[in-house]
C-alpha cells in the first residue's frame, strides 16, 4: 500500500478491530469513532458480513477500523468463511478491543471468543470496552468495567466505557487506541473514509433496510445485490437496479408483504439513506429473486462475493 510521507514525527499509524459476540455494538461504535455511517446496523445478531475499514484523522495518528462480522460458532458453509475472514484479520491488526455490552453479564460465549483472539494474535494488545453504557446505571457500567478487567487477566489491563448512541467516551477510546498503534506514516488520504466500494455500500445500505422488522432466521437468508447503476442525464439522476435474494420460495411473501407493501417500504427507505450517502437524485428498482440454500452452495457464495 503507497504510504503519505507528509507526516510529522512521532506520528501513529495502524488497525484496530472490534471483537465480541454478536450485537454488542462493533458497528456503531465504528460508525461514531469514523463520525458517518460506513456501517450497517440491525437488531439482528451476525448483521455485519464482511471486513469494512474505516479511517480516522487526526494530527497525531491516522487509525483504520477494521469492522468485522462477529466470530461465533458457524452452522453453514457462509458462517465458516465469515469466521475465516475475521480470524485473517485479528492476524494482521495492530490493537483488539473486546467489546461487551453494559447491560449483559459476561459469559461463556465471552471468555470463547477472548481464547479464539489470543490464540490467534497472542501478541497483539486486547483494549476492554464496555459499550452502551446508556442502556445501564453507573453501578452496572461499574461492576462490567471491573469484571472485563478481570476476564482480561488484571494487572495492566485497559478498560474503557463508551456509548456509541450518546458519543460519549469516544475521545477517550481513540486516545488509548492511538497509544497502542505503532509509528509509522499515513496510508490513506485525508480525504478517504472508508475503502469500502459504491456498490457494495448501496447493497449493503439497502440489505439494512430490507432486515427492518425481520425475526428469527429469515434475516440470515438476505443477500443484496447491485446489478446496475445507470445514469439517467433527462432525469439528472442515478437508476440503481438491484436484487434481494432469499434462500426459499415461502420466505418472498415475508420481505414483499401484503401487496407489496413491504418491499415498497424497504425501496422507501433504502433510497432515502443512498440519497444520503450520494448527494443526489436516485431512483431504485428492488426485485426480490430466490437462490435456494444459498448459505451453504459454495457457487452461490462465490456470485455473492463471499
Amino acid at each position: 500500500m503507497t504510504s503519505f510521507t507528509d507526516t510529522p514525527e512521532g506520528f501513529r499509524s495502524g488497525f484496530v478491530s472490534f471483537v465480541g459476540r454478536p450485537n454488542t455494538g462493533k458497528s456503531t461504535l465504528t460508525n461514531a469513532l469514523v463520525g458517518q455511517k460506513i456501517a450497517i446496523t440491525a437488531d439482528q445478531p451476525e448483521t455485519t458480513r464482511h471486513a469494512i475499514r474505516g479511517l480516522i484523522h487526526r494530527e497525531d495518528a491516522q487509525i483504520i477500523v477494521v469492522d468485522t462480522p462477529g466470530l461465533h460458532k458457524p452452522r453453514t458453509l457462509l458462517g465458516e468463511r465469515l469466521n475465516e475472514t475475521v480470524k485473517d484479520t485479528y492476524a494482521d491488526v495492530d490493537v483488539i478491543g473486546l467489546t461487551i455490552p453494559a447491560d449483559e453479564k459476561i459469559g461463556p460465549g465471552d471468555r470463547w471468543i477472548l481464547d479464539n483472539v489470543r490464540e490467534i494474535a497472542p501478541r497483539t494488545p486486547v483494549i476492554g470496552i464496555v459499550t452502551k453504557t446508556d442502556k445501564a446505571s453507573r453501578d452496572q457500567v461499574a461492576e462490567q468495567l471491573m469484571a472485563l478487567y478481570e476476564l482480561l487477566g488484571g494487572g495492566d489491563a485497559t478498560v474503557v466505557p463508551v456509548s456509541s448512541v450518546k458519543n460519549e467516551q469516544i475521545d477517550v477510546l481513540l486516545d488509548v487506541i492511538v497509544e497502542k498503534l505503532p509509528e509509522g506514516p499515513k496510508f490513506y488520504p485525508d480525504d478517504h473514509l472508508t475503502d469500502e466500494d459504491m456498490e457494495t455500500r448501496i447493497s449493503e445500505l439497502i440489505r439494512e433496510a430490507a432486515l427492518g422488522g425481520l425475526r428469527e432466521e429469515l434475516p440470515h437468508s438476505v443477500a443484496v445485490q447491485v446489478d446496475e447503476m445507470l445514469e439517467d442525464e433527462e432525469r439528472d439522476r442515478l437508476n440503481i437496479y438491484a436484487v434481494i435474494y432469499l434462500e426459499r420460495s415461502s420466505q418472498q411473501p415475508i420481505i414483499e408483504g401484503r401487496d407489496g407493501r413491504r418491499l415498497g417500504s424497504i425501496t422507501h427507505r433504502a433510497r432515502k439513506e443512498i440519497l444520503e450517502l450520494l448527494g443526489r437524485n436516485v431512483y431504485l428498482d428492488l426485485r426480490v429473486k430466490v437462490l435456494k440454500n444459498w448459505q451453504s452452495d459454495p457457487k452461490q457464495l462465490g456470485r455473492l462475493g463471499f
